[in-house]
């Protein structure tokens, strides 16, 4: 069983039970706007993909999705490593709109990174997101993501500006 716990959050596996918080948290106009791919209409859509991420969590071939939940028990979002291909892995998380500017984000992916790093045997992790997204950058600089792309590229099947990233743990 997976669990990390910070000053102000817990970083679990998922439960059949989170379906309901899952699609709630996805419903924002946020992810509707930079990650449209994990927007979740039912609790039903939500349900199945809980069903597969819980199901990734005995390899390391992932996706290895996460639940955040604040220390209340509240489940406010995710934390995400994904595998692109080629050994290399995207950083990905998301917090619910309405947890949003408490920092949460951040302290998710710094107590993340180097636990998910060291389990799947990676020195490097990428994190992609559009060039507008000014949260998601934030949250990347202030975890010691690097910039080294900024401009148009496939983002989600589109030609979008985006910005990569590079953290090196």
């Amino acid at each position: 069983m997976f669990e990390l716990n910070t000053e102000r959050l817990t970083i679990t596996e998922f439960t059949p039970d989170m379906a309901q918080a899952v699609h709630e948290n996805s419903l924002d106009e946020d992810t509707r706007r930079f990650v449209p791919d994990e927007v979740f209409e039912t609790v039903g859509d939500a349900a199945e993909t809980i069903d597969f991420l819980m199901s990734q969590y005995g390899g390391c071939e992932g996706p290895l999705v996460y639940p955040v939940l604040r220390r209340d028990g509240e489940n406010i979002g995710y934390v995400q490593a994904v595998p692109l291909g080629d050994g290399v892995w995207e950083i990905g998380y998301h917090i619910g709109a309405r947890y949003t500017g408490h920092g949460y984000a951040t302290e998710a992916v710094k107590a993340f990174l180097p636990v998910i790093m060291e389990r799947i045997g990676i020195s490097e992790m990428a994190g992609v997101c559009l060039a507008e997204n000014i949260a998601s950058l934030k949250v990347m600089e202030k975890c010691g993501f690097i910039l080294k792309f900024k401009g148009i590229d496939d983002y989600q099947g589109e030609r979008r500006e985006i910005c990569r990233y590079l953290y090196q743990g």
